[in-house]
């Protein structure tokens, strides 16, 4: 009979092991220091698989028929997954008041009326459903074409954004008249309105999958807040650039209010709002060349 130890610990090559698989599959980066997580979090999968040791965790991701699965339950269990409605208002503030006039402005004088908009690591949907919010709001976009593209590489947040069904800690900062207006009460929770939902797509993504990350086709404005602060150096650089050729010229990059693009890219210039401060593609008189 097979006695499971519940807190088997994870020696350093392990760690090295798993940590570098992780890297080459999603870009999430842990120092040694964080060596503990690794082997708090993906002990539970051991677990579950009923397996005497990391090493054999290691090679039931690296051989198993069902990898690709198991690597979701890793994403899974080591990303922290924390958001809500209408988060770092001052930031929104500057998208809906100032990034969108502008964008509406030159669109509409090359008679284009189409929006695209990333949420890159959108979570369980509150960011992707926020910009949707705010879009509504603006009459001078009613018969535009909007599509709001929310992607993220844990399948589990994913299921909860596709269902559109929040609890009362996913509207800390909504003001009491947007949960009115777009949310209907049921069973406890509250589900996002259609007219909300008919803005907004969910999908998985790895942002370290390039061809599939290039089929998203030219965005207007990406969202990727709280998310490149789990990379290493080389990974911030290789996911930044992907959204620089993501983004239409003169298209928008908004971060996390922690995040700059310091020492990772000057591809993009930093433009000054009342608000905020939000980096920018260049116009395509000012790309360099070759660059399109």
């Amino acid at each position: 009979m097979l006695f499971f130890n519940p807190e088997i610990p994870m020696n350093d090559e392990e760690f090295r092991l798993l940590r570098d698989l992780v890297y080459q599959h999603c870009g999430l980066h842990f120092t040694p220091d964080s060596k503990y997580l690794l082997e708090r979090r993906l002990g539970k999968r051991l677990q579950q698989h009923r397996l005497k040791s990391f090493k054999d965790y290691y090679y039931l991701l690296r051989y198993n028929k069902d990898r690709d699965q198991e690597l979701t339950e890793v994403v899974n269990a080591l990303t922290t997954n924390e958001t809500y409605f209408f988060r770092e208002d001052f930031q929104l503030r500057t998208f809906s008041e100032e990034i969108i006039p502008e964008i509406r402005e030159r669109k509409e004088r090359n008679g284009d009326r189409s929006l695209r908009i990333w949420s890159a690591g959108c979570s369980s949907g509150e960011e992707p459903y926020t910009l949707a919010m705010l879009l509504l709001e603006e009459p001078s976009l009613r018969d535009w074409k909007i599509e709001i593209i929310g992607t993220d590489i844990s399948q589990r947040v994913l299921q909860i954004a596709r269902k559109g069904l929040y609890g009362a800690s996913s509207f800390r900062s909504t003001k009491p008249d947007y949960q009115r207006r777009y949310f209907s009460e049921t069973e406890g929770k509250f589900r996002i309105s259609d007219r909300v939902r008919d803005l907004v797509s969910i999908s998985y993504l790895n942002l370290f999958d390039s061809a599939r990350v290039a089929l998203l086709g030219k965005m207007d404005v990406v969202f990727c807040r709280n998310v490149i602060i789990y990379f290493d150096l080389a990974a911030k650089r290789r996911v930044i650039e992907s959204f620089y050729h993501r983004l239409r010229p003169e298209g928008y990059l908004l971060l996390g209010h922690s995040e700059s693009l310091m020492n990772i890219s000057n591809a993009f210039a930093l433009r000054h709002f009342t608000h905020d401060m939000v980096y920018q593609r260049p116009s395509l008189s000012e790309c360099p060349e070759g660059v399109s």
